[in-house]
């Protein structure tokens, strides 16, 4: 009888916790949906990836992650509220339910993805740190940067990083920190240090905002491995599959050949199998995650597929002028890849 109540004891347990854990998830989802917008928590001022332009709308690719879910859960890409946050700000906001998707140039790494409560639902931007100097300053590489004063954002993953690239080459430096990109900026173009130490992609945004962009050149080392990109609170495996497959709908509509202009013409039409599946027109693939039958149409339609999205806000036609590089897709020279609609 003993073993009998135990066991009962038991499974009553279980069933409650795995009620209380149905009832959780899907709470991201509810609350956006209650609220009728996005929370997204984006960076202070990044061209290329969250920026205020003359009007205050924020513009970037990061901001297009935000807008790609709002269209995908309301059909509507202008469903969504910034928060412009600064990297000491940034997972706080998140933790704390102030944003429900943090798409802030935020690196991925084991610590953030285990031991903060946070889970990144993809990546939106591979890059890597490197350094960016004065043309006056004579240096060719990093390696030629022993005793150099070096600004560095506080709160990020570069301070970590830079240190264990000077130790490793037997160099030595003295680092300066600041609360923002723009102050370490600032600071460079004043004279205050001799390099400006970032990922890559902040390294060519912050360039184009000095008063003589050309007078500076970003050297060739890439020291480390920062794969970029949206980030969830863990635990609610439904508001985090949203964003991962609306990353990946972008991803899967560029090599596709889905685009802006054509994707409702694809919709309707198309002969292609897995093209009628990513668009809706084969299965009901968007009701295993809740959305609407045509969410991945919404998504190209309003936002444009990865391509697109990557080419208006960082490529040639941009002041940055980035090259595609290792975010071109998988079967074009890069290594972005997305699982299929399926």
């Amino acid at each position: 009888m003993k073993m009998l109540k135990s066991t009962l004891a038991v499974v009553t347990a279980a069933a409650v916790l795995g009620m209380s854990g149905f009832a959780q998830a899907g709470a991201t989802l509810d609350a956006v949906q209650k609220k009728g917008f996005v929370q997204c928590g984006v960076s202070d001022g990044l061209p290329g990836f969250s920026v205020p332009d003359a009007s205050g709308k924020i513009l970037g690719i990061d901001a297009d992650v935000c807008r790609a879910v709002a269209a995908a859960v309301f059909g509507d890409a202008t469903k969504v509220k910034f928060s412009q946050l600064n990297a000491k700000e940034r997972f706080t906001a998140l933790q704390s339910g102030e944003v429900d998707v943090l798409s802030r140039n935020t690196t991925w790494t084991s610590s953030r993805d285990s031991g903060m409560g946070l889970v990144f639902a993809g990546v939106t931007y591979y890059d890597g740190i490197g350094f960016l100097v004065n043309n006056k300053l004579g240096v060719k590489s990093a390696k030629e940067l022993d005793g150099a004063t070096i600004c560095i954002q506080a709160g990020t993953t570069t301070e970590l990083n830079v240190s264990d690239y000077f130790r490793g080459n037997g160099l030595k430096y003295t680092p300066i920190t600041f609360d923002t990109s723009d102050e370490s900026a600032k600071s460079l173009e004043s004279g205050r240090c001799d390099v400006l130490t970032s990922d890559k992609s902040q390294l060519y945004a912050q360039r184009s905002k000095l008063a003589t962009p050309t007078d500076y050149v970003v050297l060739p080392e890439t020291i480390s491995k920062e794969p970029l990109g949206p980030v969830v609170r863990k635990g609610d495996e439904e508001w985090f599959s949203i964003v991962k497959w609306t990353l990946f709908a972008m991803l899967n509509a560029e090599e596709a050949g889905v685009t802006s202009k054509n994707v409702e013409a694809e919709a309707k039409s198309t002969k292609n199998p897995d093209v009628a599946r990513l668009l809706g027109a084969d299965g009901e693939y968007g009701k295993d995650l809740k959305l609407p039958k045509d969410w991945v149409v919404q998504i190209v339609k309003q936002v444009g597929n990865y391509g697109e999205v990557f080419e208006k806000n960082l490529g040639k036609s941009t002041p940055l002028a980035i090259d595609r590089g290792l975010n071109a897709l998988w079967n074009n020279g890069g290594i972005q890849y997305a699982p299929p609609v399926r």
